[in-house]
């Protein structure tokens, strides 16, 4: 499966590209809101006031996306809790109106398949559609959806991405059970800060995969994932993923690890990154912030640089004396969902 076009809305300036022309953007505090752009040109006004924020971010990612290949035969969404913002208004007009005349329209727009309706409607594309809410593996699980359609000859090219969004609900939900740093912490040096707790992201990210190599950014050569690992589970199935792709330990060149600032749970990553000789490793949560489908902007990441985007040295964490061509990418959400994605220079 091969990665023809991206589009990425992030705390970065990775719409515009502008994270190589301008540097990254230095965060503080708990909190990494995205970068939007102007949304004009995408949404109309009237729809624009109505539509949430993640509708809002998946459909700025992946309308351009489209636009530019507009023959794509699946369009696949992985997502934790799409939006979750307007779900909790639709639940508090449930109690306020004593479960009276309710307005529609949060409950249409929090839905997670809400981006790959609005994007099908838009488009006119009565394509395959498909949404992932599987928490931290739902854009591995969306990966290897549309990996099997093109196995099964069933599609040529897909749309498929991530979105999530920071909810003040389940931001406060998350903080109360001790998910995010208590102290100020500036991005510069979340990485590495040795404390409980990490920071909160969201992204919409979308790739254009396709079953053909011509044309092509980066292939994918395959993902895999594990729950609720015991000791030595990770390494074993490391040593399977790589075996079953016929590949040692020394074919890979880059590795981009989810280090986010918990001492409680980077240590997988630390544990990780010792099986491999000679190999550069790169941070992104420092970035994008943490999220369950923060793999999907690793990915967007390491496109980027199989494509000879420059990465910014803030995200070097060790370099390796080879250029990139085969990188892993190693995720985990919370220490319960881990996940590993697979890309190759073409």
């Amino acid at each position: 499966m091969y990665i023809r076009d991206s589009k990425c809305i992030s705390p970065q300036p990775t719409y515009t590209n502008g994270i190589e022309s301008e540097g990254i953007v230095e965060h503080s505090g708990t909190k990494y809101f995205a970068i939007e752009p102007k949304y004009n040109e995408l949404i109309p006004a009237g729809q624009l006031r109505r539509i949430g924020k993640a509708v809002r971010m998946g459909i700025g990612a992946g309308l351009p996306l489209l636009k530019n290949n507009p023959k794509v035969d699946g369009m696949i969404i992985g997502s934790a809790n799409g939006g979750l913002e307007d779900c909790i208004s639709f639940l508090n007009q449930i109690i306020d109106y004593e479960e009276g005349t309710l307005t529609p329209t949060n409950f249409v727009q929090s839905t997670p398949n809400a981006v790959t309706g609005y994007l099908a409607i838009t488009t006119k594309n009565h394509c395959y559609s498909n949404t992932h809410v599987q928490r931290g593996l739902a854009f591995e699980n969306a990966l290897l959806d549309a990996s099997l359609l093109m196995e099964q000859d069933q599609a040529k090219s897909v749309l498929v991405g991530n979105i999530e969004e920071i909810s003040s609900f389940n931001y406060n939900i998350d903080e109360k059970a001790g998910f995010f740093k208590t102290e100020e912490t500036n991005s510069a040096q979340l990485i590495g800060s040795n404390t409980p707790g990490t920071v909160c992201g969201e992204s919409a990210t979308m790739f254009i995969v396709q079953a053909a190599k011509e044309n092509a950014l980066a292939e994918i050569i395959d993902t895999d994932q594990l729950h609720h690992p015991e000791n030595g589970d990770i390494s074993q199935k490391l040593e399977q993923f790589l075996r079953r792709n016929n590949l040692l330990h020394s074919d890979i060149d880059t590795l981009l690890l989810g280090f986010n600032g918990d001492c409680r749970t980077d240590h997988y990553y630390d544990h990780f990154k010792e099986l491999f000789d000679d190999v550069s490793v790169y941070s992104y949560k420092n970035l994008c912030g943490e999220y369950p489908t923060a793999s999907a902007f690793a990915l967007w990441m390491a496109t980027e640089a199989i494509s000879g985007k420059q990465i910014p040295a803030q995200v070097l964490m060790q370099k390796g004396s080879r250029e990139i061509k085969t990188a892993l990418i190693y995720n985990h959400y919370i220490g319960l969902e881990h996940g590993f994605i697979l890309v190759r220079k073409i």
